[in-house]
């Protein structure tokens, strides 16, 4: 496992990330304790030091467990969590991004995880009821206190982002220098807008379910799968999800990896800030999506792959490229590319 700083930040952190979402057997099918341990270990072992999980995973199980498996080692992980989903229903300030939710949430996931401080503290959702520069102050609050080392952001809009690590920068409060997002062949829509700001601003960025549900695992689209629309992850499969698969299977079958090899890997082709959050429920699906870091993707098989997708960008960024030559006329000659700032 290779290693990459955090966003404009000195912290080491591997390039896959261990998703804890799948640690607990309440709300449905997950992993028990044991195989948790054993997943935990094994991405140990390969060199992972990231562990990324939310207060509302599992019902608070995911970070009850990891705070049990971390003992004795909890300071050898990037240990992460987010907030902002409800901790009460019935309690209307149980959820947000306000500064009250914050800090109960941060005592909350701090004794489940059996911890004084966390290396990355994430705000899940997007709330538009809090004021950013609420949010911001009160994180910058709890960066200061000790209780968090860094903060990141996680589904939230391009330029919500950009225009809070912008009054940090003027403020000299804590930005966020990283960016949880979706990302898989199936989900490109972050290269919109999130991904280049996200590259412009430095922050890393960790992209969850590489693997869109499993579809990409290729256990849907193989022979003997479900035939036509199948419910998965809360989607119905399409006729282009099964052709995207198969893509990925034919790739897969070239470079003599498996499917969900070939998936992760991709999402790590397309820019160096991306680091995938792999998950599983069983320490040998993990064991198979660590051998992500292994896969070189020739360039035809990226572009078949890309094909397959049938991505396109839309406005501002074809109007921009298409009309930038007769725009900019010999003012475009021979100029390279802007550098990503650092803040």
């Amino acid at each position: 496992m290779r290693y990459r700083l955090l966003g404009n930040t000195g912290l080491r952190v591997s390039e896959l990330f261990l998703g804890a979402m799948t640690f607990g057997e309440q709300g449905g099918v997950g992993a028990p304790l044991e195989e948790c341990r054993r997943m935990i270990d094994a991405y140990a072992d390969a060199g992972g030091n990231v562990l990324d999980t939310a207060i509302n995973y599992r019902g608070g199980a995911s970070e009850e467990i990891l705070g049990a498996l971390l003992e004795g080692r909890r300071d050898r992980f990037v240990l992460s969590t987010k907030y902002t989903v409800s901790r009460d229903p019935t309690d209307p300030n149980a959820a947000g991004n306000h500064r009250k939710n914050l800090v109960l949430s941060l005592e909350t996931s701090l004794g489940r995880l059996r911890t004084d401080y966390l290396d990355i503290y994430w705000v899940h959702i997007w709330d538009e009821r809090t004021p950013i520069e609420e949010t911001l102050r009160a994180l910058d609050d709890v960066v200061r206190a000790g209780k968090v080392l860094y903060v990141g952001i996680s589904d939230t809009p391009a330029w919500v982002v950009a225009r809070a690590n912008t009054l940090a920068e003027v403020r000299g409060s804590a930005p966020f220098v990283a960016l949880q997002v979706p990302y898989s062949l199936l989900q490109r829509d972050i290269e919109h807008e999130l991904l280049p700001m996200a590259e412009a601003f430095g922050m890393t960025v960790a992209a969850w379910s590489p693997l869109a549900g499993g579809v990409l695992s290729g256990k849907f689209s193989g022979p003997g799968g479900p035939p036509g629309a199948t419910r998965i992850a809360g989607e119905s499969l399409t006729e282009h999800d099964h052709e995207v698969a198969r893509a990925v299977q034919s790739v897969a079958d070239e470079v003599g990896a498996s499917p969900a090899q070939v998936a992760i890997a991709w999402t790590m082709t397309r820019s160096a800030a991306v680091h995938p959050i792999i998950g599983a429920r069983r320490a040998d699906q993990l064991a198979d999506n660590l051998g992500a870091v292994d896969v070189e993707l020739p360039p035809e098989a990226l572009g078949r792959l890309d094909e397959a997708t049938g991505f396109r960008h839309r406005f501002p960024t074809t109007f921009i490229q298409d009309t930038t030559p007769w725009v900019l006329a010999a003012a475009d000659a021979d100029v390279g590319r802007r550098l990503p700032r650092r803040l």
